[in-house]
């Protein structure tokens, strides 16, 4: 994991008001939680009392209640009430709060804050998630590898005319152009397919490659843009669960025809394809040993590896940070 950064964990429509969403992030069992005003909480879920798993309990009057002795927390995970001292109780319960995780919420996405320090920033996004001429559609899968390597997967421009080559990857473009890879700040940079059929030509360097209409942007830590074109844009986000398991969430954003219903019907059309598509990567990904990606893996790559090789640069520079 990269310390210190906002995550994309969680659909927004997954936390209701007054219900309490357990979930497993960055190796840990925590809870999701929402007060009266929509107001989102991120909180671990094991009670600093008896370790019993604050996502079986429930929320009472704005608050999370402990399902075996009754404990309460605020939405910010303090400790308001232990029952069996009585409710005339003045001792200090600082001992029991929560740990908490900062959270906000864009575009129907929830970014949590994973480090030791307090946010310094707010999340960095994509401007298609708040625009609202856009339809989108939203699908997740479980994959049982490392969120890193989902990453690079989708960074991978010579997997294409293999594991797609029914789908996205159709004409047997194998022989790869670049690919370039350009910075676009400190955390974001832009790359792109650049795939031909081998009639023997020598493939373009990377100086000499261009990013083309249909691109893909990533974003640090685990947020991906592709850009079909500027009415077709897919969204992913990869979610750590842990060392050996990444949630995928897609969504399929389009303003084709410009009337909402229809464009929500194609939207769905869109997911549909998606899930096809990531089942394809999926397959083959989840094979793919160590399970964790880092600079040195004994894996011998090629000169089309390029965004992969950017990636794995930054992200060990950023968890040295």
């Amino acid at each position: 994991m990269i310390k210190n950064m906002w995550y994309a964990v969680m659909a927004s429509g997954s936390v209701k008001k007054g219900k309490i969403v357990g979930a497993r992030r960055f190796s840990e069992n925590l809870i999701f939680y929402r007060d009266s005003a929509g107001r989102v909480s991120c909180a671990t879920a094991l009670c600093p009392h008896r370790g019993a798993s604050l996502a079986c309990g429930c929320m009472k009057d704005g608050r999370v209640q402990c399902p075996f002795h009754g404990i309460e927390y605020d939405m910010d995970g303090k400790c308001v009430l232990i029952p069996s001292n009585g409710r005339a109780s003045e001792a200090n319960n600082h001992r029991f709060d929560l740990k908490m995780y900062p959270t906000r919420e864009i575009g129907g996405i929830i970014f949590a804050w994973y480090g030791d320090e307090e946010p310094t920033s707010e999340p960095d996004t994509f401007d298609i998630m708040t625009d609202p001429s856009y339809m989108y559609s939203h699908v997740e899968d479980t994959w049982s590898i490392h969120y890193s390597r989902v990453i690079e997967n989708q960074l991978d421009v010579t997997h294409l005319a293999f594991v797609h080559h029914n789908t996205i990857g159709r004409g047997n473009k194998t022989l790869s152009h670049g690919p370039k890879v350009e910075w676009l700040d400190d955390h974001t940079f832009i790359t792109s397919a650049n795939n031909e059929f081998d009639n023997g030509q020598k493939p373009k360097t990377s100086d000499e490659a261009v990013i083309k209409d249909t691109n893909l942007t990533f974003k640090f830590p685990n947020l991906w843009l592709n850009h079909v074109s500027d009415k077709i844009l897919i969204l992913a986000y990869f979610v750590p669960v842990d060392d050996e398991h990444t949630i995928i969430a897609l969504r399929f954003y389009n303003k084709i025809t410009k009337c909402k219903p229809i464009d929500k019907f194609i939207a769905w059309i869109g997911g549909k394809a998606n899930k096809v598509v990531e089942k394809q990567d999926k397959a083959i990904v989840q094979t793919q040993l160590p399970k964790k990606t880092d600079l040195r893996i004994g894996e011998k790559l090629v000169s089309a590896d390029k965004p992969i090789v950017e990636y794995r640069k930054k992200r060990a520079e950023l968890q040295n940070r």
